[in-house]
């Protein structure tokens, strides 16, 4: 229950007033202590002596029965309409009724969303009787790698110098040891442009 900030009397207030009135306090007296009127004193009296406890709590708002309510007509134009995905505003437009109605009659015929208009898929799924039966392989097609790594020839430039060619001229046998190879002392394989 959302109760306002400032309200004078929640349900537990009003069990005290009753309470107070019962054990021989005027309305007056008990009104004046809880800072409302004696008129609402008397209100939540009568309903307690009417409905008991039940009867302090607090109420729908909503009317019991409307003047005017929306004529069938129009409840089965607009439910009409909506199965044609008419949108609320064509709808409203088409009916000369409010969005608002419109949207209230949608809500309660279970068709306010779009979604309702068809039934949801089943999940498409396959067993099999025994595992292993059906084999499922994934394939990702890897880069072509023309030489081994910068973590073993030590260059730090992070080219391959043949990277995309078809010829296998470049050398694919590591060094003895990583430390041997320096840069100063590395021959050039790349041939020369003069």
């Amino acid at each position: 229950m959302n109760i306002h900030k400032n309200a004078r009397l929640t349900p537990f207030g009003r069990e005290r007033i009753v309470s107070a009135v019962l054990s021989g306090q005027t309305p007056e007296a008990v009104a004046q202590a809880a800072g409302v009127c004696p008129r609402t004193v008397r209100k939540w009296l009568a309903r307690f002596h009417a409905e008991g406890v039940v009867g302090l709590q607090d109420r729908s708002s909503r009317p019991h029965r409307l003047n005017r309510p929306t004529p069938d007509a129009v409840v089965a134009q607009v439910e009409t309409l909506r199965r044609q995905r008419f949108s609320g505003k064509q709808i409203a437009v088409e009916n000369g009724v409010s969005p608002a109605t419109v949207s209230r009659i949608l809500k309660r015929l279970g068709l306010n969303k779009l979604a309702a208009l068809e039934p949801a898929e089943p999940v498409r799924r396959y067993e099999r009787e025994r595992p292993g039966e059906l084999v499922h392989i994934d394939i990702k097609k890897l880069g072509r790698f023309d030489q081994v790594g910068h973590r073993i020839t030590v260059d730090s430039t992070g080219h391959s110098k043949s990277a995309g060619k078809t010829s296998t001229s470049a050398s694919t046998t590591p060094p003895s040891s990583p430390s041997a190879k320096s840069c100063s002392t590395r021959k050039s394989t790349a041939p020369s442009l003069s």
